[in-house]
């Protein structure tokens, strides 16, 4: 893939973001996602690439999502295979708080994990924590392994974890084991990444999460140089029904990082509220500012961007 299609790809979240921003605390997220979801695919239909969305929001009938074989872009080449989360964090941009993107990423053909839209058990870490994961064994087991890879006690981890019900077992463990923990409502994707980031303050993301966001999450952590594992979780037969029409036959496999994001990847994100990682829209008289990351794992080449955009010029599709 052209390295220019980096910088093209993050006018895209910034876009999405712009468009989600205005609805912060608004108490609305299904406007906050389709505000996002319509600005993100009008940027990418001036992209020059002939795009395949393999990770979206939904199957073909639930348009005006960005759906799963959507096809987008403004040319006939390159080809390449597209994983989108146009809002990562609805729930937190309709409460006004931290750490919800505008994201995507883009692989060559068959570069993705076709993930169906149900959850998927996950376990990541940054760079110096490669290579010292498991999701096969307990989270106190995986907590030991990353703390002698980090060259720290247990008792200095911080774990990232979803904020769910379906967390109390995991929570409980990584309290007796000794590690502190950071609960998140939503925005797993924003977790992965903070793994990898020097002085997040978070040393490892577990639990049950989106699929589709755990492929987002690989991807940006192959940039970062970072390491990951996930198994899908199915919630009911139509889920398990359609990952094999998606040519899932091992419905226990333990995927890789390599598995997840296979080819070469560029990966770009959007803060939309004020995050751990990047600075949320800010809105002045005549435009706003945004901040972005813009990553692409062949050259380990990490951007930061930090925009101003003058309402009054804008391209249509901003």
């Amino acid at each position: 893939m052209e390295r220019n299609l980096a910088m093209e790809v993050v006018r895209v979240t910034e876009a999405a973001a712009l468009a989600a921003a205005r609805l912060m605390g608004r108490g609305d997220n299904v406007a906050a996602d389709q505000a996002a979801v319509t600005a993100m695919r009008k940027a990418l239909n001036y992209v020059q690439f002939k795009g395949r969305v393999v990770i979206g929001e939904g199957e073909r009938d639930e348009a005006p999502m960005l759906f799963i074989g959507e096809e987008v872009g403004a040319a006939e080449s390159p080809r390449v295979d597209i994983a989108v989360d146009p809002l990562e964090g609805t729930s937190i941009v309709a409460s006004g708080g931290n750490n919800a993107l505008a994201v995507i990423a883009i692989a060559e053909e068959g570069g993705f994990l076709h993930a169906p839209d149900t959850y998927m058990d996950k376990i990541a870490v940054g760079p110096k924590g490669r290579g010292s994961i498991d999701i096969t064994a307990s989270p106190t087991e995986n907590l030991r392994s990353v703390a002698k890879a980090l060259k720290v006690y247990v008792e200095d981890l911080c774990a990232i974890i979803l904020d769910r019900p379906r967390h109390q077992d995991l929570i409980r463990e990584c309290r007796e084991a000794g590690a502190r923990i950071k609960l998140i409502g939503d925005g797993d994707v924003a977790g992965a990444i903070a793994t990898a980031k020097e002085g997040s303050g978070v040393d490892i993301l577990m639990g049950i999460g989106g699929a589709p966001e755990g492929v987002l999450a690989a991807a940006a952590l192959k940039c970062l140089g970072g390491d990951m594992q996930g198994v899908l979780k199915f919630r009911n037969k139509e889920e398990t029904d359609r990952a094999k029409a998606m040519g899932v036959t091992d419905l226990n496999r333990v995927y890789g990082l390599d598995d997840l994001a296979s080819s070469d990847v560029m990966f770009a994100a959007t803060g939309v509220t004020f995050g751990d990682y990047l600075q949320g829209v800010r809105f002045f008289s005549g435009g706003a500012t945004t901040q972005s990351v813009v990553m692409r794992s062949r050259s380990r080449t990490v951007r930061m961007i930090d925009t101003t955009h003058y309402f009054e010029f804008k391209p249509k599709y901003d």
